[in-house]
């Protein structure tokens, strides 16, 4: 199995976080994202979008987190704990994909890439304006989704977490790097380390307290 990622890529540490969570083994492939090798040729027949991650699961192509996500909980968990079969909670972890490929995706991942890294993400190139504004606002508005929702219960869709949750972590935990203080959402910063304390847990550049 081959993951073509960068360190720096919430989306990438996605995937890392289970196949860490499952151990399951794998080949990293570094995609270096500042050096524009998304764009290259080579790498555009592996995924014309020119995004990471991208996994190579025998011959199986997959160029979306949340395509992988659910491609690894499917066929890797025999016990269906990260992806459960049954149709309530599994439409519950659909709707929270949805939420992080939207709001999560349009909202604190576009303002930590236009504030850390200085571009709008999303397919816009390096040289496309940078606002971070519009990010930053719906990235707030995404926050206090999920602090009224998570007031209620430890995880997004139940007793325990899943690939709902890793779906949003990351880039929810990254949000002060878009200049998105996590500060007014206590129920919000409780789940963060909650995810934090589960065993094979693993960090990522912005993470560490």
């Amino acid at each position: 199995m081959k993951l073509y990622e960068h360190p720096d890529s919430g989306n990438s540490h996605k995937v890392r976080l289970l196949m860490n969570f499952l151990s399951i083994p794998y080949d990293s492939v570094k995609v270096d994202l500042f050096e524009q090798e998304q764009n290259s040729a080579p790498f555009l027949e592996i995924n014309p979008r020119g995004e990471v991650p991208v996994l190579d699961d025998e011959g199986i192509i997959l160029r979306d987190s949340m395509a992988i996500l659910v491609h690894l909980a499917t066929n890797y968990d025999p016990k269906r704990l990260w992806l459960p079969e049954d149709a309530e909670t599994y439409g519950a972890v659909m709707e929270w994909l949805a939420f992080s490929a939207s709001w999560i995706q349009y909202g604190v991942f576009t303002a930590r890439a236009a504030v850390a890294f200085g571009t709008m993400g999303n397919g816009l190139g390096w040289d496309f304006p940078v606002d971070p504004k519009e990010g930053q606002v719906r990235g707030r508005k995404s926050l206090e989704i999920m602090e009224k929702h998570l007031g209620q219960r430890e995880w997004l869709t139940g007793d325990r977490c899943t690939i709902a949750d890793i779906a949003c972590f990351p880039y929810v935990a990254l949000a002060p790097m878009g200049d998105v203080s996590l500060d007014p959402f206590n129920f919000v910063q409780a789940w963060i380390n909650r995810f934090r304390d589960l065993p094979g847990f693993i960090s990522m550049p912005g993470l560490d307290p």
